[in-house]
C-alpha cells in the first residue's frame, strides 16, 4: 500500500511515509532508493547536501520504473551555505547532484544562531521556490521562536519543519504552534535513532525499540515495535521518513497503513514522553555556521 498524500501549506502534496537516506553511502542510497521505489511502493526520498549521499539517491531514482514527478523529492541547505548568495549556488549544486531541475521540497538544516543571516537566507529560498527550482520550501530543526522570526518577517511561511520526533521527545508545543500557523511536522530520527546514536551534549543512544510499552503493544498487535512507533506518528498526522538500507525493513517500514491504534494504545506512548533527544538541541547547534 503506498502512503497517504497530505496537503502543504503551498497547495502541494507530500506522501506521509518516505524514506530517509542518512548515514548511507551514494552506492547504499542509490540501492535503498531504488528498491523503495520499485519494490515497495515509496515515492516520498529525502536526503540532504550534508549527507553526501544526493547522487546517489537522483541515480537511484533514475533507474527506477517510475518517472521522476512521480516521485517527492526533498534535500536540504547545509549550514555553510546560509546567506543569500551562498543558499542559491547551493541548490543549483544540489540540483546537479540529483540529476533534476527541481526538488519537491528545499529545507534549511539548521537555523543556527544568527537571526538575520537566517533572514537573508530565507530571502534566497522564497527565490528558489518562485523561480521553480523548489516546489515548496521548509526549515528543519526550528524551535517555535525561530520559526516566530519568518512569521514576523511576512512572506512565504514554511510548509513543513522537520525535527527529531519520537515517542521519548515528542515535541508537543512545537506541534501545537506549527499547527496554529499552517506547518506541517515531519520527523527525523523517528525510531527514536540507531542503538548506537546520541550526538548531542545531553544525549543518549536510542532505547525506543526496546521500550517494554512498545513491545506490548507489539506483541498484541502481532507487528514490529518499529510499525507499531511509525504507526503512531501517522495517527498523529506528522509525516515520517525512517531510514533504512536494508531491503526487508523498507518494505516493512510503509507496511503501516492496514493497522491503527487504539486510543489505550496512543495514551501508553504519550506517557513515554520524557524529552530525552538522541540529537543535539537547534539553539546549540551551529557547527558549520559561515564565516
Amino acid at each position: 500500500m503506498s502512503a497517504p498524500l497530505i496537503e502543504l501549506n503551498s497547495g502541494i502534496e507530500i506522501p506521509q511515509l518516505g524514506l530517509g537516506v542518512w548515514q548511507s553511502t551514494p552506492e547504499e542510497a542509490q540501492r535503498a532508493v531504488r528498491f523503495a521505489i520499485d519494490e515497495a511502493r515509496y515515492r516520498h526520498i529525502d536526503t540532504a547536501a550534508a549527507y553526501g549521499n544526493e547522487s546517489g539517491v537522483g541515480e537511484g531514482i533514475a533507474s527506477a520504473s517510475v518517472l521522476r514527478t512521480e516521485v517527492f523529492v526533498t534535500t536540504k541547505l547545509w549550514n555553510s551555505d546560509h546567506g543569500y548568495d551562498r543558499a542559491l549556488a547551493a541548490i543549483d549544486t544540489s540540483l546537479r547532484a540529483l540529476g533534476t531541475d527541481y526538488v519537491d521540497l528545499y529545507l534549511i538544516h539548521w537555523p543556527l544562531q544568527d537571526r538575520d543571516r537566517l533572514l537573508r537566507t530565507w530571502d534566497a529560498m522564497e527565490k528558489i521556490l518562485a523561480d521553480g527550482k523548489a516546489h515548496s520550501i521548509g526549515v528543519c530543526n526550528f524551535e517555535p521562536h525561530h520559526l516566530q522570526w519568518l512569521i514576523d518577517r511576512g512572506g512565504v511561511l514554511p510548509a513543513v519543519d522537520q525535527v527529531e520526533l519520537h515517542p521519548h521527545l515528542q515535541q508537543r508545543e512545537l506541534r501545537e504552534f506549527a499547527a496554529e500557523h499552517g506547518i506541517a511536522i515531519e520527523s527525523w530520527s523517528p525510531l527514536g535513532g540507531t542503538s548506537g546514536s546520541g550526538w548531542g551534549p545531553n544525549s543518549k543512544p536510542n532505547t525506543v525499540l526496546s521500550d517494554p510499552t512498545i513491545g506490548d503493544i507489539a506483541i498484541k498487535l502481532g507487528r514490529s515495535p518499529a510499525q507499531v512507533v511509525l504507526a503512531w506518528h501517522i495517527k498523529l498526522g506528522l509525516i515520517v521518513i525512517p531510514k533504512s538500507v536494508h531491503e526487508d525493513r523498507i518494505k516493512q517500514n510503509i507496511d503501516v497503513f492496514d493497522f491503527e491504534l487504539d486510543d489505550e494504545d496512543m495514551a501508553r506512548i504519550a506517557a513515554l514522553d520524557d524529552g530525552q533527544r538522541v540529537g543535539i538541541h537547534p539553539d546549540e547547534m551551529n557547527l558549520g555556521a559561515p564565516d
